[in-house]
């Protein structure tokens, strides 16, 4: 995201991704990221977060409730929400909070509660608090048309926007009330492709 004059860049993929990142962002012609914004602090993620930080000198701004996971490099594993993923996390768990998964502790240098304005660095956007993938999941709402809502929504299948895996299912489906009572039509995830309004609201009513 960008105003012309400053740059926002939303997650960052995972370690090994990152050679791949920065080819990106030199496609893009982006030479500068002046905020990274983090929906939270898995490693799929987080994990390049201390490498833009060092790089660009960029401000990572994330909720406080995933603070202590970013400073030490730490992942949380969520619950599996359907029969396929509630078995697989039993097999995988500790193999998820094993050093395979850790990431370069980063230093956060905002850090949010329930809502943040982004008009107060130059964006017609703001942050909101959508919990229940992750305890301190956050979404990005730009300009009341398009939210970026990290994990709190996946876009794998054409039928549902519900994650596989989540630490409060009841908790993220409120969030995803949250997310309608805004005006976005687009709902950007980062697994997958855009879910439009009618999918979200179709999801939501079938999971309330």
């Amino acid at each position: 995201m960008t105003n012309g004059d400053k740059n926002v860049l939303i997650d960052t993929s995972v370690s090994r991704l990152w050679n791949r990142l920065q080819q990106r962002l030199k496609k893009l012609g982006i030479n500068n990221i002046d905020y990274l914004f983090l929906t939270h602090a898995h490693f799929d993620h987080a994990a390049n977060a201390n490498r833009i930080k060092s790089k660009f000198n960029a401000s990572v701004i994330i909720h406080k409730n995933e603070v202590g996971y970013l400073l030490k490099g730490d992942n949380i594993l969520p619950k599996g929400t359907t029969f396929i993923t509630r078995p697989m996390v039993k097999v995988f768990s500790k193999l998820f909070s094993s050093s395979l998964f850790k990431y370069d502790p980063c230093e956060p240098d905002l850090v949010v509660d329930s809502y943040y304005d982004l008009k107060d660095i130059g964006f017609h956007a703001y942050l909101i608090h959508t919990p229940g993938h992750t305890i301190g999941s956050m979404s990005l709402i730009v300009d009341d048309e398009i939210a970026m809502v990290g994990d709190t929504m996946f876009g794998v299948f054409k039928w549902s926007v519900f994650p596989p895996y989540a630490e409060d299912e009841k908790i993220m489906i409120k969030s995803w009330g949250k997310l309608l009572a805004t005006n976005c039509l687009i709902f950007i995830p980062s697994h997958g492709t855009e879910n439009f309004r009618l999918l979200v609201q179709k999801d939501y009513k079938k999971r309330l």
